[in-house]
């Protein structure tokens, strides 16, 4: 039967995704570097969200942030955080005992406020979302490898020193140095694995390198939590960032050493001469002419709505689950393997999925995946903030294996889509949209937790009812998003069938800018 006008997502070579099994079947090397590459993304997510797990401690220790009444875990009581929490002066705060007429609380830092979500937005988000477009561009003129092995020493090293902080300040500056090297890790990643691997396992590819989210994310709550109680030479939670930095710098040695810059595939030679000879300004003209796509657009808000849903749960979790009277021991029991297990199958299942539907309906079928795997997981999301533990450490399950799935597909769609001579560049700007409007809303929720206050709710019942906004709000805002973008796709598309290719017809001497082959008309076929 022919299939007049459907679209190519395939490799020139054939073959259609086979997943897993598939991307096994690849060269040991290959392999091997995609290894390397979410081990440097499994360091970068452990070092991005460790501020979140030991942010209590740590704000006791050198004093910053908003202070209030906590447990005082140091004496015996009957008391939980609760008890603690609906106390909103020093005064009466002190006054609250238990039935022993034990002072169980203390008026002390509490690990969050304004400073604490500078430190977790704008300190280290502004940084890593513009360097990581300068970063991108560079990584299209330059050795890759070179530059990843420079990013992932730079912030493992100023994740080392955070460890000897004694001032507000040098945790600031520290931070903002772990946000510049951060910035380069995704970008040169994205397009290093784009380049050792087919365009049919790219979907794949890119899920496996997102193990290290996950894998970092639940390894920050076992060192953040377990280490910081085990108060090692009685330095707790500075041990935290020492072991966890330390790892980065080797890492990027052995990057260094063992990894080979591939040649740069998916670009003709007249683009990859033209495009030897762009400026840094003519590159950066290029992704913005691609960005400036309406389907584009509406992918790069999509993406950063439901990325800031994660971010606001990530720098949450900790402070949201002691408030409900989870110990850190409890807490890290459940979050250092949760994430990991069931983010883990979410990304590659996701990846597999969207490779296999992908190849039966054409690229419309990447973003229905996310649509649905949104809508899907969004009561398994109120659930986590509906459900007492361990309930509500069970919901995130699901939530992860469902929710998560748009993180691989929605860059292997960025991927399939930006111009191959500035595929990186293209990642990078992706980047800078999504972790800017996800990054930074971490800052709405201080002041719209403080608008429940005022209005009589105490302070579990108002975090609770501001993650109702920002955590499964947004990803039913999210999905919305993917159905425009998804839309604007099928114009795109029905505009390409009827006119031909989707971008304007180029001649040889200008080619740069040209659509992946990917998504050019595909002639009539006879294959089923």
């Amino acid at each position: 039967m022919g299939k007049t006008g459907t679209l190519k997502i395939q490799s020139k070579g054939g073959g259609r995704a086979d997943g897993l099994r598939s991307l096994l079947r690849s060269s040991g090397y290959s392999l091997y570097v995609l290894l390397l590459l979410v081990l440097a993304f499994l360091l970068n997510q452990l070092d991005r969200y460790m501020l979140a797990i030991v942010a209590r401690p740590t704000a006791q220790d050198i004093g910053f942030g908003d202070r209030g009444c906590l447990l005082d875990d140091a004496v015996s009581s009957h008391l939980s955080e609760t008890d603690c929490s609906n106390c909103t002066t020093n005064a009466t705060c002190a006054l609250r005992k238990d039935a022993d007429g034990v002072q169980g609380c203390k008026w002390d830092y509490t690990g969050t406020g304004t400073q604490y979500d500078l430190l977790a937005g704008p300190v280290f988000i502004l940084i890593y979302t513009f360097a990581g477009i300068p970063m991108g561009i560079a990584a299209d003129f330059y050795n890759r490898k070179v530059l990843l092995t420079v990013a992932c020493i730079f912030w493992s090293t100023c994740l080392f020193l955070t460890g000897f902080v004694k001032e507000y300040w040098q945790l600031a500056a520290l931070r903002f140095g772990i946000g510049f090297g951060e910035a380069g890790c995704t970008p040169f990643a994205a397009s290093l694995l784009a380049d050792y691997f087919a365009p049919e396992l790219r979907g794949t590819a890119l899920g496996v390198y997102n193990w290290g989210i996950y894998f970092g994310y639940s390894m920050a709550y076992a060192v953040g939590n377990f280490i910081t109680n085990a108060d090692i030479l009685g330095m707790g939670w500075r041990w935290s960032y020492l072991l966890s930095g330390g790892p980065g710098i080797l890492l990027g040695v052995l990057i260094l050493l063992t990894m080979k810059e591939p040649p740069r595939t998916g670009t003709s030679a007249a683009s990859k001469a033209a495009s030897a000879q762009l400026t840094s300004v003519q590159k950066l003209l290029v992704t913005l002419r691609f960005f400036f796509r309406p389907m584009v657009i509406l992918l790069c808000l999509a993406g950063g709505i439901r990325n800031a849903a994660g971010y606001v749960w990530s720098y949450s979790t900790q402070n949201y689950f002691e408030g409900i009277g989870q110990t850190s021991t409890q807490i890290g029991s459940y979050m250092s393997w949760i994430p990991l297990v069931a983010g883990s199958i979410s990304v590659v299942f996701g990846g597999f999925i969207s490779d296999r539907v992908v190849s039966r309906l054409g690229p419309l079928g990447r973003i229905w995946v996310i649509i649905i795997s949104q809508l899907l997981a969004t009561p398994f999301v109120f659930g986590v903030l509906f459900l007492e533990p361990p309930w509500a450490y069970i919901s995130l399950i699901p939530t992860y294996i469902i929710g998560e799935m748009w993180v691989p597909i929605t860059l292997a769609k960025l991927v399939e889509m930006a111009p191959a001579e500035v595929r990186t560049s293209a990642v990078a700007f992706y980047f800078f949209v999504i972790t800017n409007i996800g990054g930074n809303m971490p800052l709405l929720v201080d002041p719209v937790k403080k608008a429940f206050s005022n209005a009589g709710y105490n302070d579990v019942d108002s975090l609770r009812d501001t993650l109702y906004l920002f955590y499964p709000g947004e990803y039913i805002l999210g999905a919305l998003l993917y159905l425009l973008a998804l839309l604007a796709l099928r114009r795109d598309l029905a505009r390409a069938q009827r006119d031909g290719p989707l971008v304007e017809k180029k001649t040889d001497s200008d080619t740069v800018g040209e659509t992946n082959d990917a998504y050019l008309p595909e002639t009539p076929t006879d294959d089923p």
